[in-house]
């Protein structure tokens, strides 16, 4: 197989598509924006660019992807190596301000997404391309894989009613696009006025692969993904954000375990889970039953029994079901113990968390009816959102 070019690995190998860039230069940018070589996109713009590489800018969880959890906002501060301004767009604001943008000519965005609705970076991009749109600002998008593969779509598709920052657009959870991909769409169906848009494309990246097929290397992208398998739990696992369960938030396998102090795992899997599970016909994984101590967040110190989520088989494995799925069980199994948690969350101040994580309140009357599979196979219409994907592939 042929070694897979990143978008930054494009611009940095290609001398006349870098004088193309000709003005002061930004880089919107996080942890895992490293070439295949492993040095960060920062340390490139300083080699190609010098004293044109003017402004640095960082999504949720910061520049420096250290910042825990939702509504930790992370401050604007001086780089102490570059010597420029870190502008947090997770801050007072997350839309740049006029300000921030002043003296940018070329403003590049190269952040790795997980390939889940509910992950913010790519509202962050959404959000600076309606900035710029009245600019004359070039927003260049440096291409990075979906990890979750570019074919396989999944999920209900938000409604706009609970339109949040963890949800802005009318997509699927398991959207199957580039990030590069969810510039065009936006620029293609949602925006009002079309920003000055260029999209740097990957090479010999196939929509069927995962992020292990790659041969990157993974480095996490917030702090409680660090491993690529967690990309592919997200989906399932972060449900429970909207919960009193612990999502595994202060343990070093956030997002692939789910527990509550009054959950017995053994006897739960045994006597419950096991048979479900096979009527269910849900394959591809497997529940782990465990007990763990979160040391922060969510059931902090309090021993939780509950599950860790393994992918067995990715082509045969549906996180989205098996998420709804989990959430029913655990939910009828806790009764009074249980409970949905309460507003704010990402700065939505009314409706429930659950929710707007959901993408609509339906999915929660699923759960508390105890819906059955079929019912939740309904309220997944994909058609429309299939051809607008194959309007923008770029692969």
């Amino acid at each position: 197989m042929k070694r897979i070019s990143l978008g930054l690995d494009v611009l940095v190998a290609d001398g006349n598509l870098q004088k193309t860039f000709r003005g002061n230069v930004a880089l919107l940018a996080h942890n895992a924006s490293v070439d295949s070589s492993l040095v960060h996109a920062s340390v490139r713009f300083k080699e190609l660019f010098g004293s044109r590489f003017v402004k640095l800018f960082g999504p949720q969880h910061g520049f420096s992807t250290s910042a825990q959890d939702n509504m930790i906002e992370t401050d604007h501060e001086i780089h102490p190596y570059f010597n420029i301004p870190v502008y947090s767009l997770y801050s007072e604001t997350r839309v740049p301000t006029d300000s921030m943008l002043e003296a940018v000519n070329h403003l590049f965005v190269d952040l790795q997404d997980i390939g889940s609705r509910m992950y913010t970076y790519i509202y962050t991009l959404t959000l600076l391309l309606e900035k710029c749109s009245d600019k004359p600002i070039e927003i260049i998008v440096l291409d990075r894989p979906n990890p979750l593969n570019g074919v396989t779509i999944e999920g209900n598709i938000l409604d706009l009613n609970f339109e949040s920052f963890i949800g802005r657009h009318p997509i699927p959870v398991r959207h199957a696009m580039t990030i590069g991909e969810v510039a065009l769409m936006h620029q293609k169906f949602w925006a009002k006025e079309k920003a000055n848009l260029k999209v740097i494309n990957m090479r010999n990246w196939d929509r069927e692969m995962y992020y292990e097929d790659t041969q990157l290397r993974w480095l996490l992208p917030s702090p409680n993904l660090g491993r690529v398998e967690s990309a592919l739990t997200f989906p399932a696992i972060v449900l429970f954000e909207g919960t009193n369960l612990s999502e595994g938030r202060g343990t070093t396998q956030a997002l692939e375990i789910m527990g509550h102090p009054k959950i017995e795992p053994f006897s739960f899997y045994k006597d419950q889970l096991t048979q479900k599970i096979k009527q269910s016909k849900l394959e591809g994984f497997t529940l782990r039953p465990i007990t763990f101590l979160p040391t922060f967040h969510k059931q902090k110190d309090e021993v939780c029994g509950g599950f860790q989520l393994h992918t067995t088989d990715r082509t045969l494995y549906q996180p989205w079901r098996v998420g709804q799925f989990l959430l029913r069980e655990v939910y009828h199994y806790l009764g009074d113990d249980f409970e949905w948690l309460s507003p704010p969350y990402e700065y939505n101040y009314t409706q429930q968390p659950i929710d707007i994580i959901n993408g609509t309140d339906t999915l929660r009357h699923w759960v508390t009816q105890n819906g059955s599979l079929e019912e939740l196979d309904s309220f997944e219409d994909l058609k429309d959102y299939t051809l607008q994907l194959e309007d923008i592939k770029i692969y």
